[in-house]
């Protein structure tokens, strides 16, 4: 087991934006985050990535911070680098080879291997998403936080990054992922999060193993 939660909360003020969220993921799971809006998905997956505190409860992610990689809502690209320097300086910072070889692929999987040495502030939408996966597989991590990755892309980019998905399963990787598409995206998924409402209702049944789903008031 790589994360467990117990009770978790999150308030910002006097307002809860989930509470008494008890969860578990282990290795080589794809988990779907589902939700209506404002259910807290996008808030659980940056306390997962350490860029906010819970305010409640207790959190166990047994692995490095450098081993945690997030792709959020912000892109977290700088658009006066380069796709290829953009990589680069990623790889730098995270201790990580910066090896050619490394990125030429994560580029080339995503399809921007033709416009790597242009300036990413001329890039669309769709592929300033793409580079943020192609960031992301570049740094292998062994957890994944992925708050809406298809969001821009068209259905050969979805291709891939579902092909990419089945590959980090065989690894041994944790991929959560926040969807607005659970129709589409479930049949991916080994297990489902599901923030039913604020006040803090946490589903996780498991396709495999169904002892191990939970459930819980929301109540403090």
């Amino acid at each position: 087991m790589l994360i467990e939660a117990e009770g978790l909360g999150k308030f910002f003020g006097v307002k809860p934006v989930f509470r008494k969220l008890d969860f578990r993921v282990d290795q080589g799971q794809v988990v779907l985050v589902l939700g209506e809006n404002g259910s807290g998905k996008s808030t659980l997956l940056r306390i997962l990535a350490g860029l906010l505190q819970p305010s409640a409860g207790r959190l166990h992610v047994g692995v490095e911070p450098g081993e945690i990689g997030y792709v959020g809502h912000q892109p977290y690209i700088y658009p006066g680098l380069s796709a290829w320097r953009n990589l680069r300086f990623w790889s730098r910072l995270y201790g990580i080879s910066t090896d050619g070889r490394r990125m030429e692929e994560a580029l080339a999987r995503f399809g921007l291997e033709r416009v790597k040495h242009e300036p990413v502030a001329f890039y669309s939408r769709g592929m300033l998403q793409r580079l943020s996966l192609a960031r992301i597989l570049c740094l292998a991590p062994r957890i994944y936080l992925l708050d809406e990755p298809s969001t821009g892309l068209d259905t050969p980019s979805r291709g891939v990054l579902q092909e990419v998905i089945h590959e980090l399963r065989g690894n041994g990787c944790i991929v959560l992922w926040v969807s607005h598409y659970p129709e589409r995206d479930m049949p991916l998924a080994d297990r489902m999060l599901h923030l039913k409402d604020r006040s803090g209702w946490m589903e996780v049944p498991d396709q495999g193993s169904p002892e191990s789903a939970t459930s819980g008031p929301g109540l403090c």
